[in-house]
């Protein structure tokens, strides 16, 4: 399916919002019918019970899958992706259901399309999906995650008035002004799930920064409980773990944090939050912010001179030579046609373009 064979078309990929990433695009129609074919939430939820680790099953949001997925072929491109609702969610009862049984406390349910700039009656998807949801739901945790970008105070206002949810995840390293719209109003007995720590670098995070944005925020979400610690999203975007990089010198090590850190730095900012501050792990991360900024390596004196206004001459506003004398220099070195073609970015991975590189690489 996502490759295609000589008979099969490739399924379109497409970038998972605006990272590098890519998901394959599930294309509808009204005549699709859905059915619970894999059991792997599931599955993968008993196998970590079994070993002692209870874990928050991850699902893709009933509307974030059809707001993400494309009319199929032969449909008419204003097909309503959201009209399908009334097939998926039987399929998302069972999975709840299955996971219950299993023993599931918390159930989180990534709704990312929740920052896009969504119609209407797209943002009234989410209220009879969650809505038609609930009564499944009962009995259960449930965290709905957004992230990457702002919420819009119309999807804010959907988002934490969806029935049944718990708890709310914000990426508020991306939604600076979603934080503005949790200090002006958040429910009152539910949990804001607080991404500070950015789930999409690797660089360490500012640890004072975080802290003073949390307590910001702490006095509007109520109980002390009710505000946890985050990550802005899933760590799959960023590295394992700094420890496997052995050949890294110390000052550049000491601005960094991989998955494994990131983990730690939230632990860090919850026990601050809690009134246990790690003082030498904040000093120590105030002392590698301060660094970085003026390192060197990383700010240049000479650049930035260069590249000030006051430092540009009347002569930095022309070219040395004409566009004539440049054109026909040009046309001398690479000879190029009327309308020249050049490409750029990826190419197709067929059998013949690898085995070609492999020879390349045998030195054949």
């Amino acid at each position: 399916m996502a490759k295609g064979n000589a008979s099969v078309p490739a399924m379109e990929m497409t970038n998972w919002f605006d990272t590098n990433y890519l998901f394959i695009v599930p294309k509808l129609g009204p005549d699709v019918k859905f059915s619970y074919a894999s059991h792997k939430a599931v599955d993968e939820f008993k196998e970590a019970k079994t070993l002692g680790v209870n874990t928050v099953p991850v699902i893709i949001g009933p509307v974030s899958y059809l707001l993400l997925s494309k009319p199929a072929k032969g449909v008419e491109k204003t097909f309503s992706l959201p009209s399908l609702l009334p097939k998926i969610i039987p399929v998302y009862k069972e999975v709840i259901s299955e996971l219950k049984v299993a023993g599931a406390s918390w159930i989180q349910f990534d709704e990312p399309t929740l920052v896009l700039d969504l119609e209407s009656h797209q943002l009234e998807a989410f209220t009879a999906a969650y809505a038609d949801l609930e009564l499944t739901l009962s009995g259960l945790n449930v965290l709905v995650e957004t992230y990457f970008a702002d919420l819009t105070p119309e999807a804010y206002k959907i988002l934490t008035g969806l029935k049944g949810i718990t708890a709310y995840g914000l990426d508020l390293v991306r939604g600076t002004q979603t934080i503005e719209l949790v200090k002006k109003d958040f429910p009152k007995g539910r949990h804001l799930f607080a991404g500070v720590v950015d789930g999409r670098n690797i660089w360490a995070n500012d640890l004072a920064s975080s802290l003073s944005t949390l307590q910001a925020i702490e006095a509007v979400v109520g109980k002390a409980d009710n505000l946890v610690v985050s990550t802005s999203c899933s760590l799959l975007h960023t590295a394992g773990d700094l420890v496997n990089e052995t050949k890294l010198d110390d000052e550049i090590k000491s601005w960094l944090a991989f998955a494994a850190q990131k983990v730690v730095e939230v632990n860090a900012l919850a026990k601050a939050l809690a009134g246990h501050k790690d003082v030498a792990f904040f000093s120590s991360n105030a002392t590698a912010q301060v660094l970085r900024k003026s390192s060197p390596r990383v700010t240049n004196e000479a650049v930035l001179k260069a590249a000030s206004a006051a430092a540009l001459k009347g002569s930095d506003h022309r070219r040395a030579t004409n566009v004539t004398a440049r054109l026909n220099a040009q046309q001398k070195k690479l000879s190029l046609p009327i309308l020249p073609t050049t490409t750029i970015g990826s190419f197709p991975q067929t059998v013949e373009l690898r085995k070609v590189r492999r020879e390349f690489k045998a030195n054949k």
